[in-house]
C-alpha cells in the first residue's frame, strides 16, 4: 500500500471495500472470525479443567476432525486430511507433546523403536516424542481425554459463532456472504481442504463428486482463499503469505525488527526474517546511536513485492472472467460492508475480537501448551497476544494480517 493510501487509512477517510485485494479481504475476515472462535474455545476448554487450551480451529478442520469415530492410521490421516506425511507428522508431534493425542506402533510392525527417560515428564518415551521425528506411517493416532473434550467443543462453536455474526452484522448480511462465496466454490474444480495452514505447496486433487450442502463460514473464507493461493504460488517463486505481510510492509527504508510484527498483525515467530524470507530481505545492524536491528528489501524483494502487487491485481482480473465479474465484485462487497458498521466510535467487527476474562488474550497467564508451569517464554506469550489483541480491536482494518500466519506456539492460531 502507498503512502497516500496509508494515510486515508489512519484518518478513516477511505473505503476498505476499494483499496483492499480480494485475498487481504477473505483473510482479515477468516482471522477475525478465528480468534473469535479459538477465544471461545479456549474459555470453555478452560472451564472443563484445561486452561490454556490455545488451540486453533484450523487443527480441528484439517486434522482433529477425522478421529472422532476412532484411531486411523497415519498414512490414512494424511490422505483425509489432503497433506503430506511430513507435514502431518510435524502436526502430530505437537498435538502428542500437548496432551491431545497419542500415536501408537502398528503392533504387526517389529522393528525397534529407540526409548528415552523424559526428565521433565518422568517416564520413558519414544525417541523424538513430541516432534514429527520418527513417527512412521503405518502408527496409529488417536485421541487422548483432552482430545476428545475439544472435539466435543469444537463443532457446534462454528454455528454459534456465525450466529453471533448474524447478530451483529445482520442475518441478511452474512447469508449474502455465503451465497456471494458458494456461488465461486461450486466452481471450484479442487478438492480443498477445510482449513486453511501454510502456503499451497500440496498437489490437491481434482474433485471427484459435486460439493453438496452450506460450509460453516470459516470454511468457505479458507477454501477460497486457497484457491487463489494456489493460483497466486503457480506464478510467484515467492508464497502468498510472505508477500502479504513482511514483503508487503517493508521498502528501501530500513524499519526496526521489531516492528514488523505490528505492521503486519502477525506474531513475532510468524513474521521473523526465516530463511524463506532471507533473499528478499537484509538485515542490518541499526543506525548509529540506536539498539537492535532493521530490515529493507533487497532488488530482489522489491521485485517480489511489485509482483505480488501485480500478480493479485490479474488473479481478481481473471477471476472476474472466469467465475463471473458480479460474482467476484459481489464478494468483495459483503466482505468491505464487515469493515464499515460501528457501534460509536468502535467497528461491529472488533466486537468479536475482544477475548473474554480467563483466555491468554484477556491476560491471563496460563502454561504453554504441553507444560504444567508458566514458564517465561509462556509469559512473555501472554505478552505478545494481549498486544495483538488490543491492535486487532483498535484498529482491525490496519491490523489484521493480509494473510494468515498460523503460529505452532500459538496452536497454530494467528
Amino acid at each position: 500500500m502507498g503512502i497516500g493510501k496509508r494515510k486515508l487509512m489512519a484518518s478513516g477517510n477511505t473505503d476498505v471495500r476499494a483499496i483492499r485485494s480480494l485475498s487481504a479481504l477473505l483473510s482479515q475476515t477468516l482471522v477475525a472470525f478465528t480468534v473469535e472462535l479459538d477465544n471461545e474455545f479456549e474459555r470453555r476448554m478452560h472451564e472443563a479443567g484445561y486452561p490454556g487450551a490455545v488451540l486453533s480451529l484450523v487443527v480441528w478442520s484439517n486434522l482433529m476432525r477425522f478421529l472422532t469415530a476412532g484411531a486411523l492410521g497415519v498414512h490414512d490421516l494424511a490422505a483425509q486430511a489432503l497433506k503430506s506425511e511430513d507435514q502431518l507428522k510435524f502436526e502430530l508431534g505437537c498435538l502428542e507433546r500437548w496432551g491431545f493425542v497419542v500415536l501408537r506402533p502398528d503392533p504387526a510392525d517389529d522393528r525397534p523403536i529407540a526409548k528415552f527417560m523424559h526428565s521433565r515428564a518422568g517416564r520413558v518415551l519414544r525417541d523424538g516424542w513430541g516432534s514429527g521425528r520418527g513417527i512412521r506411517s503405518n502408527w496409529l493416532v488417536r485421541l487422548r481425554e483432552k482430545g476428545r473434550k475439544a472435539a466435543e467443543i469444537w463443532p457446534p462453536l462454528f454455528s454459534e459463532i456465525e450466529e453471533r455474526w448474524e447478530a451483529r452484522f445482520g442475518r441478511d448480511q452474512v447469508d449474502d456472504l455465503r451465497q456471494a462465496l458458494g456461488a465461486v466454490i461450486e466452481q471450484l474444480d479442487l478438492d480443498l481442504p477445510q482449513g486453511l495452514f501454510g502456503s499451497a505447496d500440496y498437489a490437491y486433487p481434482k474433485l471427484t463428486a459435486r460439493r453438496t450442502g452450506v460450509d460453516p463460514l470459516p470454511v468457505q473464507l479458507a477454501q477460497l482463499l486457497l484457491a487463489f493461493t494456489i493460483e497466486f504460488e503457480r506464478e510467484s517463486r515467492v508464497p502468498l503469505y510472505l508477500c502479504a505481510n513482511t514483503l508487503r510492509v517493508l521498502g528501501e527504508a530500513p524499519v526496526p525488527l521489531g516492528e514488523i510484527p505490528r505492521l503486519t498483525g502477525g506474531s513475532p515467530e510468524a513474521t521473523d526474517i526465516g530463511w524463506r524470507a532471507k533473499p528478499y530481505v537484509a538485515v542490518e545492524p541499526a543506525p548509529a546511536g540506536k539498539r537492535g536491528k532493521v530490515a529493507r528489501l533487497t532488488p530482489r524483494g522489491l521485485k517480489a513485492q511489485r509482483t505480488y502487487h501485480q500478480l493479485i491485481r490479474e488473479i481478481e482480473e481473471r477471476w472476474e472472467a472466469r467465475y463471473g465479474k458480479e460474482k467476484i465484485r459481489r464478494i468483495r462487497g459483503c466482505l468491505g460492508d464487515l469493515f464499515v458498521p460501528r457501534n460509536g466510535d468502535r467497528l461491529l467487527l472488533s466486537e468479536g475480537l475482544v477475548p473474554a476474562a480467563g483466555t491468554v488474550r484477556a491476560g491471563t497467564q496460563t502454561p504453554a501448551l504441553g507444560r504444567r508451569d508458566v514458564g517465561a517464554a509462556a509469559r512473555q506469550r501472554m505478552r505478545d497476544l494481549v498486544a495483538q489483541t488490543e491492535m486487532f480491536v483498535r484498529d482491525p482494518i490496519n491490523a489484521l494480517p493480509h494473510y494468515p500466519l498460523w503460529d505452532m506456539n500459538r496452536g497454530f492460531g494467528p
